[in-house]
């Protein structure tokens, strides 16, 4: 089996980028964790010379390979490889048909970043639509029943899809559970 020369940083960040948006900061812990591996195994991440020469000297002072990560995502920023915007959008695009904007919300918070205004507002205005639509996926051909477990169980699955306490109640009633869950529990405790 031949083995290849290990890519370098930029080329192992293109690659990642060719693959699905990524943030700032979720690519630049995925490329500490890749300095900081092949620092361990004793390798390098380019096969160039001088990159080794860098590596190693690198070694005593791991904020290099920071420093250098760092370096890395301002160029990928610079050339409009890597957008946090770009990010937000895409994570939103493929999350929107199954999930509820608090759940889409908490989600894009971990990256530390968040919604714009007008993506927010669009969210909210569309959850009534998306919930009620994923609950006809979902419990639709079962059609609408008044067992309290059953109800219970439909609710948990709506709240755990990210869908508000007051959506949650308005797609049961219309789905003809009746007006008695205005007094239920509350689908997100």
């Amino acid at each position: 089996m031949i083995k290849r020369p290990p890519v370098s940083l930029k080329v192992r960040a293109l690659q990642w980028l060719a693959q699905r948006e990524y943030s700032r900061g979720e690519l630049r812990e995925r490329l500490l964790r890749l300095v900081a591996g092949t620092r361990v195994r004793g390798g390098t991440h380019d096969d160039a010379g001088a990159e080794r020469a860098a590596v190693a000297a690198d070694e005593a002072d791991p904020a290099t390979g920071e420093s250098e990560v760092d370096t890395l995502l301002d160029w990928l920023v610079e050339h409009r490889y890597l957008s946090d915007a770009r990010f937000v959008e895409s994570r939103l695009n493929a999350r929107r048909a199954r999930f509820g904007h608090l759940r889409i919300e908490r989600e894009i918070g971990r990256h530390d970043l968040a919604l714009d205004a007008e993506q927010l507002r669009e969210l909210r205005a569309t959850e009534y639509e998306r919930a009620l639509a994923i609950w006809r996926r979902k419990f639709g051909s079962a059609g609408p029943t008044t067992e309290a477990s059953a109800r219970l169980r439909q609710m948990r699955f709506l709240a755990g899809r990210g869908f508000s306490p007051e959506v949650i109640r308005r797609v049961l009633r219309q789905s003809g559970l009746g007006d008695d869950l205005a007094d239920g529990p509350d689908p997100s405790g």
